[in-house]
């Protein structure tokens, strides 16, 4: 089966002169709706939305959209009503994509669409959960997590008539695969399920850059989760305000705050730093992506994907302060003792319940359990992968208690 194009927008039904996607100017090298590659299973074109609009409200819609409120960032969703989740930082994620995306005259809407799409194949318990699945999936072809997210949008989410999956645009498929940059097949590693699956009804050029937007939706997300990870450790007395002090710009910026408004209090301290931090990234990719622009001169989307290399990024200086941000994390919060506590226990949830359901499949809820071929085999761990990773924090907290616990009711 072959991709089918989207037919061109009639014009007629639409404001004379207005773009479905922007109000302002597009690049040359931006995506546009009416040369995107379409879908694989063809539609009618939307008189009012442009296709990546439609993929951006597709992916709102969806259950694994919704189910991202209790999924965990950094801390288990128990632990604090203020805490990240991953549907909040999706939305952080998006709001930093659109206003990259808009100053760059690029599309908006594929980059929120990519921004809000990229955490949808994360499984419960944020990287603990992860690391779990990944190990006991070793066996069975391992565990990826944007290859997860194309599963989700292309199998997993059943809604229309017509076919499983969203029937999102190839842009946007490809800006998910992508996340992380180009796959590159390197010893002769088999690529992830998913990805193999759907390269054989659509040639997603695995070898090369995704498109512009989806660039930016990727720096977009180390751009939140950075600064909001700064501020979510703060406020959860992992560090203080002191222990950043030399820590590049992050240092000087709450210096310069303090200095502004000596007697600010910490929790407006915290806020207004947080802000320019994420201030001065931001500016700081907008000034090189456009130095790389001018450099390299892309006449379309297509010229971008074969550049050999990123056209959005940090500068170098940014990206040095980038690196030394994401060490301090590391030090001080996601191997801070109390975090440590919080991920063993995470990731013994999920082993428990792949090991018992792995052997025992008769133990899944009927829907789940309607798919299964019988224990330890390839397409069984498949499907039970699927079903954890599809589990919010919570859910997978109950679920273990109800196979694990002899007084929990098992429904």
């Amino acid at each position: 089966m072959t991709i089918e194009e989207e037919a061109p927008i009639d014009s007629s039904h639409s404001s004379p002169g207005r773009s479905l996607d922007s109000a302002f100017p597009l690049a040359p090298y931006a995506c546009r709706s009416e040369a995107s590659r379409g879908r694989l299973y063809p539609e009618e074109v939307s008189a009012t939305r442009g296709c990546y609009q439609r993929d951006r409200d597709r992916i709102i819609h969806s259950v694994a959209f919704r189910r991202l409120a209790y999924k965990t960032q950094v801390f288990v969703n128990h632990e604090g009503d203020f805490f990240r989740t991953r549907l909040t930082h999706s939305l952080e994620v998006s709001q930093i994509a659109r206003s990259i995306c808009r100053y760059l005259h690029l599309n908006e809407d594929l980059g929120e669409a990519l921004a809000l799409a990229h955490d949808l194949g994360h499984p419960p318990f944020g990287h603990a959960g992860e690391d779990a699945l990944k190990e006991v999936m070793a066996p069975y072809g391992g565990f990826d997590h944007n290859a997860q997210s194309l599963h989700v949008v292309t199998k997993q989410e059943e809604r229309y008539p017509g076919w499983d999956g969203l029937n999102l645009t190839w842009e946007t498929l490809e800006g998910v695969v992508k996340h992380n940059g180009p796959l590159i097949n390197s010893g002769n590693r088999p690529l992830p399920r998913a990805i193999a699956e759907y390269q054989e009804l659509q040639d997603l050029e695995l070898a090369t850059y995704a498109g512009a937007e989806a660039q930016v939706a990727a720096i977009a997300d180390d751009i939140a989760y950075n600064n909001h990870d700064i501020d979510d450790g703060l406020r959860a007395g992992l560090f203080t305000i002191d222990d950043l002090a030399d820590v590049p710009m992050v240092g000087r910026i709450f210096h310069e705050v303090r200095g502004e408004s000596p007697d600010l209090d910490e929790s407006h301290l915290i806020h207004e730093a947080v802000r320019r931090m994420i201030g001065e990234m931001v500016t700081d990719v907008i000034e090189e992506t456009q130095r790389r622009l001018m450099d390299d001169k892309p006449a379309s989307p297509e010229a971008v994907r074969h550049l050999g290399r990123p056209v959005a990024g940090f500068s170098d200086d940014m990206r040095e302060t980038d690196a030394a941000l994401k060490k301090f994390l590391f030090d001080n919060m996601y191997r801070h003792y109390k975090l440590n506590r919080m991920t063993s226990k995470a990731r013994r949830v999920v082993k428990d319940l792949f090991s018992l359901l792995i052997r025992e499949p008769e133990c899944l809820p009927t829907e789940w359990r309607a798919k299964v071929e019988g224990p330890e085999t390839q397409a069984t761990a498949e499907h039970l992968c699927d079903y954890i990773a599809s589990m919010t924090d919570r859910y997978a907290g109950e679920e273990h208690r109800r196979l694990f616990d002899l007084h929990t009711r098992s429904s």
